[in-house]
């Protein structure tokens, strides 16, 4: 199955090329590597052009320029990566089995690198909430076929929740692969705002999510 990873990325020069070097295996074994740029005002765009199938600019927002991404994905999957994110040797392969196996759509389990010692307890409860509750979040490494992400229509134009949003839609189709390779994503908010404020500012959010405060508002309290 060929993958089209799709990464938004906004103001990751500082990053985005050894992101995109660790992907290199993927490229040169035919799978395709779209960067959506949502407005970068530094070298974002420029350094991913020569490491990156396509480079797209759309308006900023993850889940329009993960929606810009997909639109134009030539893949039978879409794997939807952050861009300070890694994924796990053998990848591909993972997602490939878990999807022969009968699944439509799935996560991986994630790690958290950082400064902080309870980020190994954040992931483990990330992921099984994850594993619970059939819901992921974009850290994880969403993949899903790209027929039913189209069939759903996308993202929804969320700025945030946007992946709680989906995999909710998505869990109506059928449960997640959740594979238990892991992704190895960054810590920075963790160590930039204090791993317990962030820990409680995020269970909030979800719990507001859940009783129906609307998106923008809850933006507005993440920024």
């Amino acid at each position: 199955m060929k993958l089209s990873v799709v990464m938004p990325a906004l103001n990751e020069a500082a990053g985005i090329a050894a992101t995109l070097q660790a992907l290199a295996p993927l490229r040169e074994a035919g799978h395709e590597l779209i960067v959506v740029d949502g407005g970068s005002t530094d070298a974002t765009a420029a350094l991913a052009a020569p490491l990156a199938s396509h480079v797209l600019h759309s308006e900023a927002g993850r889940a329009r320029q993960m929606n810009a991404g997909a639109a134009v994905a030539r893949g039978e999957v879409l794997l939807f990566l952050h861009a300070d994110t890694r994924l796990p040797a053998g990848a591909a392969t993972a997602i490939t089995q878990a999807l022969q196996r009968g699944a439509r759509w799935g996560r991986f389990d994630v790690h958290i690198e950082g400064r902080s010692r309870w980020l190994p307890m954040v992931a483990f409860m990330m992921n099984w909430r994850s594993r619970l509750s059939g819901i992921a979040t974009g850290d994880q490494a969403l993949f899903v076929q790209t027929a039913l992400f189209r069939e759903l229509g996308g993202f929804a134009p969320l700025p945030l929740m946007e992946d709680i949003e989906l995999t909710r839609r998505l869990r109506e189709r059928g449960r997640p692969a959740c594979l238990r390779e892991r992704v190895r994503t960054s810590g920075r908010r963790w160590d930039t705002r204090g791993a317990w404020p962030t820990i409680w500012l995020m269970w909030q959010l979800r719990w507001r999510y859940w009783r129906g405060t609307p998106a923008e508002e809850l933006a507005r309290a993440y920024r």
